[in-house]
């Protein structure tokens, strides 16, 4: 009767030792697939992602942006040469809903914002140009010219949605994962500079320098004005990109 009184509670002992025994390989296991990586093309630019599992439903992942656009165009007899440079790096917290197919939602940040719009302006001597409603001639000896800018926050915060996992829950490597959100980054900031010589009348008369006269460049003002109006809808920078991932 006593050796049998002692069997039974080891026995017992061997129920939470073997769930403990489970969980412990099952965390092992999902430890094994804790790291992915991918490409995306989005409207950020052509991207790097990285991510680690937090949990069995959640990752935390980051990237890295960067695209260049140059183009040539003209505003109000402005000639500009101008260039969109978008760098940025973004950290978002995916969290998954296992019920749902791989749909997650994705709050974060852009934690390094450099994208920026810079340009080079110029009008042709004799030609010209409009600015704040008045209508000036650039200069027959000193052309104008001049420098405009477009500018963002350093950081802003952001918010995606998505389907696709760059760390599958199962035995799949590759991966193909699609996103659309928001950045809420603020309304862009221009700055225009002019300088060289901008006459009134003609290309040799009424002539004042364009970088000090107080009359061009409160105009030089509206314009930046009317250029910030114009940007302010970017405050909320759509985000839509596809991407490829593999799991390790």
């Amino acid at each position: 009767m006593h050796i049998l009184t002692e069997k039974k509670p080891r026995s017992f002992l061997m129920i939470p030792i073997s769930i403990a025994l489970s969980a412990m390989m099952a965390n092992l296991s999902f430890a094994q697939t804790s790291f992915g990586v991918g490409l995306t093309a989005s409207t950020l630019g052509a991207g790097v992602q990285a991510a680690v599992s937090v949990s069995k439903y959640s990752n935390i992942r980051g990237g890295f942006n960067a695209f260049n656009y140059t183009d040539n165009f003209t505003k109000d007899g402005v000639n500009y040469s101008g260039t969109l440079k978008l760098r940025s790096a973004q950290v978002t917290y995916d969290q998954y809903f296992p019920r749902l197919g791989g749909f997650h939602v994705s709050p974060g940040a852009l934690i390094y914002d450099d994208n920026a719009g810079n340009a080079a302006a110029s009008v042709p001597a004799g030609q010209s140009f409009t600015l704040g409603g008045t209508t000036y001639y650039s200069g027959s000896t000193n052309a104008v010219n001049g420098t405009g800018a477009i500018t963002f926050s350093k950081a802003a915060p952001m918010v995606l949605f998505g389907f696709g996992n760059l760390l599958p829950r199962s035995n799949r490597h590759f991966g193909v994962n699609f996103e659309a959100g928001v950045v809420f980054q603020g309304s862009p900031n221009a700055k225009l500079n002019l300088t060289g010589t901008s006459c009134l009348i003609n290309a040799t008369t009424g002539c004042v320098n364009a970088a000090t006269d107080p009359g061009v460049q409160s105009n030089v003002q509206s314009e930046q004005n009317k250029l910030n109006n114009d940007l302010s809808p970017f405050k909320y920078y759509p985000v839509i990109s596809i991407g490829f991932s593999y799991k390790f």
